[in-house]
């Protein structure tokens, strides 16, 4: 498999993060991939958002799990664009998409998402925690999934094969030749994140990565020469 760019949270490095701007800015300049985070409203609504409150990214303040969708829309997620939820990323862009999920709450509406709309072989999920990975699994037959790690001890590719997920994506910071070599030996495939620096990019390429996790397009079209 050739070497994956995927644009975080769109590209969010030069655009708004988790908003329809800065995923279709990621499609425009070529990413393979998109990477979006999902938390649950107090609807029930798949809103496209990192962090659990909406303080950081909006104009607003509250955990969004105490705001229904209506509400999340009156908020200003940067530069006039409005929260998203994840059907209208789905309708936005066309090139493949990965989900991260902060819980299993979130596996299970994400995996009604998937199934009535067959999207098994455009979203792969990711999350930090196993038990959303394996629950994903579980909902949908064939889904891809990802176990994501900032900090991890040495069992990190046992828990990422006990929850069959097909990738680890690791820290660039503390990612280490042992640990890739360890992962490829049992066929995972392993992505860093978040390479934003050509300094990572050397060291993408000295860990042979399957792929990286950026905030800026023009990684990706100095990536193909580096990595």
């Amino acid at each position: 498999m050739s070497f994956l760019t995927i644009g975080h949270r769109g590209v969010m490095g030069v655009e708004p993060e988790n908003t329809l701007r800065s995923f279709v800015h990621a499609e425009q300049a070529g990413m393979d991939v998109i990477e979006l985070d999902l938390h649950l409203s107090k609807d029930g609504a798949l809103a496209v958002m990192h962090d659990a409150e909406v303080d950081r990214t909006t104009d607003g303040s509250g955990p969004i799990a105490e705001k229904t969708l209506s509400e999340l829309r009156e908020l200003d997620a940067g530069q006039g664009e409005r929260v998203p939820v994840f059907e209208e990323v789905l309708d936005a862009v066309r090139c493949p998409v990965q989900a991260e999920i902060k819980d299993v709450a979130a596996a299970r509406a994400l995996a009604d998402v998937m199934l009535r709309r067959g999207l098994v072989d455009r979203v792969e999920v990711s999350s930090f925690h196993d038990e959303a990975v394996d629950e994903i699994a579980r909902l949908v037959p064939g889904v891809r999934t990802v176990l994501i790690a900032s900090r991890w001890r040495n069992d990190v590719v046992d828990r990422a094969k006990a929850v069959g997920a097909a990738t680890l994506a690791l820290n660039i910071r503390r990612l280490t030749l042992e640990v890739v070599e360890q992962a490829h030996a049992e066929d995972l495939k392993v992505i860093g994140w978040v390479v934003n620096t050509q300094d990572h990019l050397r060291l993408v390429r000295a860990l042979r990565l399957d792929g990286a996790t950026t905030d800026y397009p023009e990684i990706r079209r100095t990536g193909r020469f580096t990595a």
